[in-house]
């Protein structure tokens, strides 16, 4: 399966979230390809601490930023691969469409802010485009750094704002703002594999793998 990890909007999240789907795919036995198309280069420098520390399994990664290249290396070598994920940059790129050209998902993160949500506009025209030529593209939302508590209103709104962007499904898998997700990424790590283990960041991540998957 090819998952894109993307959004119009900066600084969602879109990273930590790309490389902690990649290493619980990993940790779950599968062959998994992650492929930064960032022109940041985050993810891809996640991974190199990962493998600099000799953490277990090792993931493969590759940086493609640029869209012709992105497309011609995910045809070419997408057969190596069960599990294909890509973090696409903040912003309307040629590696973003690309991307949205080759998924079978793409995975918006929003925060629970006002313009995170009116983002989410931006990326459904997007999604419109890539679903003119790319029959099934799945798109699906979901809260990244939602605030802690069950009961925030904040989190309740946006989630229902979702309703108003007839081109997502609505996971009800938040992701809540928790130091465990920064700890492990910043260590090439996914919470699943992060000491002392935070069970909660666990059963979070967890539940949006197999929303996504199974």
């Amino acid at each position: 399966m090819i998952v894109t990890v993307g959004n119009t909007k900066g600084g969602v999240g879109k990273t930590t979230l790309a490389v902690n789907i990649a290493i619980a795919r990993a940790l779950a036995g599968r062959d998994v390809w992650l492929i930064d198309a960032d022109r940041q280069g985050t993810a891809q420098t996640a991974i190199s601490i990962r493998a600099d520390a000799g953490h277990a399994p090792g993931i493969a990664c590759a940086s493609y930023p640029d869209g012709p290249a992105l497309r011609a290396q995910v045809t070419q070598q997408q057969s190596k691969f069960q599990d294909i994920i890509i973090d696409a940059g903040g912003r309307d790129s040629s590696a973003l469409r690309a991307a949205l050209g080759l998924s079978d998902v793409i995975v918006v993160p929003f925060q629970p802010r006002s313009y995170d949500v009116w983002a989410l506009n931006d990326i459904a025209a997007l999604v419109d485009e890539a679903r003119s030529v790319r029959d099934g593209l799945r798109a699906v939302a979901v809260l990244n750094c939602a605030d802690p508590g069950e009961t925030s209103t904040d989190n309740a709104d946006a989630a229902a704002a979702v309703a108003d962007v007839p081109q997502f499904e609505y996971l009800p898998t938040a992701i809540r703002r928790r130091k465990a997700f920064a700890n492990a990424a910043g260590a090439g790590l996914s919470v699943l594999e992060l000491k002392p283990q935070d069970k909660k960041a666990m059963a979070e991540l967890d539940a949006l793998v197999s929303a996504l998957f199974e």
